[in-house]
């Protein structure tokens, strides 16, 4: 299938442990903008380490774009676009200096890298910005850039950990705004968040805690009658009693 499809993915850190992911599965499909909204220690982080092959689940299937990650993980893999939590920029270089690099990466390099970096550029609102050093840039604008940067090659999956962590209240407005209009472009968004503000109604949105899904469904559909905010905390704390 095109976008992400993940099945019955089971992980676990240590064999005593408890499962730091049980039985998960979700679809994503392209042109859809699905937030992973968990807590802190909900699972979130492990299962994006799975869909980049930092580390591999022992159980279940992830398909990209209807290559199997285990069996052809070169092709999954260049099908993928990826904002980690954690800014992994050269401060020093440029917008421009820092793609240009990043898009060798991906083999691309001459016309065709020049082409794909103002491409991106273009999408995020960052062309002006082109020949700044990244230094130079606040932090909204460095994670535009972070996010031009997983699209250079023109991946049809798009994963964001968490990616407004840090960030003032009009930037996180902003960047989700754009992440948003890239789904409606036709790409498969999938958007780990702790942070229910950022979620739209007609969003897509998967309830991950203590490593299980709780629920998933348009974000309206979940909420029911109360709000979203209302309902996550609901069914967090009826999981917290239960484990207690």
């Amino acid at each position: 299938m095109s976008g992400l499809d993940v099945s019955h993915i089971h992980y676990r850190y240590s064999r005593k442990g408890r499962p730091a992911l049980d039985d998960v599965g979700f679809s994503v499909e392209p042109g859809r903008f699905c937030a992973l909204l968990g807590p802190n220690g909900a699972g979130k982080s492990t299962l994006f380490a799975l869909l980049t092959r930092l580390i591999v689940a022992p159980q279940g299937s992830i398909q990209v774009a209807g290559f199997d990650l285990a069996s052809a993980p070169r092709a999954a893999l260049a099908r993928i676009g990826v904002v980690f939590q954690q800014p992994t920029l050269d401060l020093d270089m440029t917008v421009r200096r820092n793609l240009t690099y990043f898009a060798g990466l991906h083999g691309l390099s001459g016309g065709s890298a020049a082409t794909a970096i103002d491409e991106v550029l273009d999408r995020l609102a960052m062309r002006e910005r082109a020949g700044e050093q990244v230094r130079a840039l606040n932090g909204g604008h460095r994670r535009r850039m972070e996010i031009a940067r997983a699209l250079i090659h023109r991946p049809e999956v798009l994963l964001l950990d968490e990616p407004t962590v840090g960030l003032d209240a009009a930037s996180r407005q902003s960047i989700t705004t754009h992440v948003h209009s890239l789904a409606e472009t036709g790409l498969a968004v999938l958007w780990a968040t702790h942070l229910v503000d950022e979620i739209r109604p007609d969003d897509q949105v998967v309830v991950l805690h203590r490593g299980r899904v709780l629920t998933q469904g348009d974000a309206d559909d979940v909420a029911g009658e109360l709000t979203l905010a209302e309902r996550f905390m609901e069914m967090t704390a009826e999981q917290d009693e239960a484990a207690a």
